[in-house]
């Protein structure tokens, strides 16, 4: 896997690639900082799987933008990601676009 950030003012977009798991997440969870950001986006266009553990993250991180009365933004979600998030009913909770 592997993680790219790109900050533009207060935006900062996260580009993920690769399977989040397990093994993968304690990673992508040392990226996700968030700093003064206001506006998050989280690409996940080249994230083939995610398991509960990358699950878990995306909550946690939308979790923490709400708290600072920021936005997350969830990106380019592959089909078989996006399928996950609507079993699990996350698709309800997070902004996808």
């Amino acid at each position: 896997m592997e993680v790219k950030t790109k900050t533009e003012g207060s935006k900062l977009t996260i580009a993920v690639s690769g399977r989040v798991d397990t093994v993968t997440a304690p990673e992508l969870e040392a990226a996700l900082k968030f700093g003064d950001a206001t506006s998050v986006v989280i690409d996940l266009g080249n994230v083939p799987y995610m398991s509960s553990a990358g699950l878990r993250l995306l909550l946690s991180s939308h979790k923490t933008m709400l708290g600072k009365g920021g936005e997350l933004q969830i990106a380019n979600v592959q089909p078989s990601v996006k399928e996950v998030l609507a079993i699990t009913g996350f698709s309800d909770i997070f902004n996808l676009a």
